[in-house]
């Protein structure tokens, strides 16, 4: 019998080669090309070529927009993530690692909904008694939620276009599949496939869709980034397992902004909003210690109140150790060679440990200046002054960077009760003072740390 054809397709980027190779020419990634049947052939009859288009185009002053109203998903955290609520028509990737509260959520927003319509709720992975459990224990039993669980992606599609339903979640995208297709489901040609045909239904039916996506032990979503392109907004469930508080990000959002967070708790009654996540992500203590330091970050339009923890300790190796756990790795080893070389910290034989306190992770430049303030104040085994808050970016000569939304951040500080703020200079202009917090401005970081600077280190 003669052997099928096959090709060998990126799991990353969905590149296909004609034979394996190591490294994926297309993303540059290794050992992501794996083995997948090649369709079949089609022919297809010559048409003689079109001499006028089948569809009008349109003004873009005369297209309507009330089709893409959008309506609560009964979450307020939920709601600001999405930009506003769920926009009809639309189709939401929701990623996270097993356990942490994907289906949960998602079932109450079912439960909300079904209020006042139409629901569909579409397993792929779990018995209809499962669902109805977790269902009890949330109180969703609404008569409007109809329950199927079903991987034939035609089934899934012919029960959408029946039903018609005002909301869809389909759990999940690496699990259904397209019988036409020889290839396993989970593979890259099934989540495509599955994934466009989710999206064509989406828009023709004017029906909102979630779909629940797994995740890779790196912590990125399963699948080709084809996928991430497919979907109008793409949100990642953040947090540890151990810890009662998530953290939902939007990282993509055709309709609203993106890194916007949204912070839940898990009880028993599931997932409920945190109205104030500057509480959860500050430390209780009443006297502050050695090695802390506070910044206000922008995610997305909400300014939230973190701290940074930093330890360092005299190494017993050549090779002193650089552990960073919520920043940027690179970063914080550029930062701490300008802390020694423009302040003269001797960091070459200390271990140096960064941690963003509640789980959270931060990428904006306004890290800088407190994570150097939480190293210099571990160095030196000095607290840093109370209800003071750090905000900066920082060069590789020291000197500090205006930071955005400096209205914002100081607005925050003055409600969390802060009594100074330290700015960079290039945020003075325009900057009108707050009432109750004291602002101080600082052109390089040596002033922005003189308090620590009366001893040499």
């Amino acid at each position: 019998m003669a052997k099928g054809k096959s090709v060998y397709i990126c799991s990353e980027c969905g590149y296909e080669a004609g034979k394996w190779l190591g490294k994926c020419p297309s993303c540059g990634s290794w050992g992501t090309l794996s083995e997948e049947a090649a369709p079949a052939p089609t022919v297809q009859k010559r048409t003689p070529a079109r001499t006028a288009p089948s569809r009008a185009p349109q003004i873009l002053k005369d297209v309507e927009t009330a089709r893409f109203a959008r309506f609560s998903s009964g979450s307020r955290e939920l709601d600001r993530v999405l930009g506003g609520g769920l926009v009809q028509g639309s189709i939401v990737l929701v990623g996270g690692d097993p356990g942490i509260g994907k289906s949960t959520l998602l079932l109450q927003t079912c439960g909300y909904v079904s209020k006042t319509e139409p629901v569909l709720y579409i397993s792929a992975e779990e018995s209809a008694h499962q669902i109805k459990s977790r269902a009890d224990r949330l109180a969703c039993r609404e008569e409007n939620v109809l329950l199927l669980t079903e991987t034939d992606m035609d089934e899934i599609c012919a029960a959408l276009a029946a039903h018609r339903p005002r909301l869809a979640i389909v759990a999940s995208s690496q699990t259904v599949d397209a019988p036409y297709l020889s290839s396993a489901p989970g593979t890259v040609s099934q989540v495509r496939e599955c994934a466009s045909r989710l999206m064509r239904l989406a828009k023709e039916e004017n029906i909102t869709v979630l779909v629940v996506g797994h995740v890779t032990k790196e912590g990125t979503l399963a699948g080709p980034k084809v996928l991430e392109h497919i979907v109008d907004t793409v949100m990642y469930f953040e947090g540890e397992k151990n810890s009662a508080f998530r953290v939902l990000r939007a990282n993509k959002n055709r309709f609203g902004s993106t890194n916007e967070i949204g912070v839940f708790e898990m009880t028993e009654k599931g997932m409920t909003d945190v109205d104030n996540p500057s509480e959860i992500f500050l430390s209780q203590r009443s006297e502050p210690v050695p090695g802390t330091a506070t910044m206000c970050s922008m995610e997305g339009t909400r300014p939230v109140l973190v701290e940074i923890q930093a330890l360092t300790g005299a190494s017993g190796f050549g090779n002193p150790r650089r552990v960073g756990s919520g920043v940027d790795y690179n970063r914080m080893v550029t930062l701490l060679a300008v802390l020694e070389k423009r302040l003269g910290y001797a960091l070459y034989n200390q271990d140096v440990y960064v941690n963003i306190a509640g789980g959270l992770r931060i990428d904006e430049p306004a890290l800088d200046l407190p994570l150097i303030a939480a190293v210099a104040s571990a160095f030196r085994n000095k607290p840093l002054p109370p209800q003071t808050v750090f905000l900066g970016e920082v060069g590789l000569t020291g000197e500090l960077r205006a930071v955005s939304g400096a209205r914002q951040r100081v607005e925050e500080c003055a409600r969390a009760g802060v009594k100074t703020v330290v700015l960079p200079k290039g945020n003075k202009r325009g900057l009108a003072p707050v009432e109750g917090v004291k602002l101080s401005f600082a052109e390089h970081v040596f002033g922005a740390l003189s308090f620590l600077e009366r001893e040499k280190p």
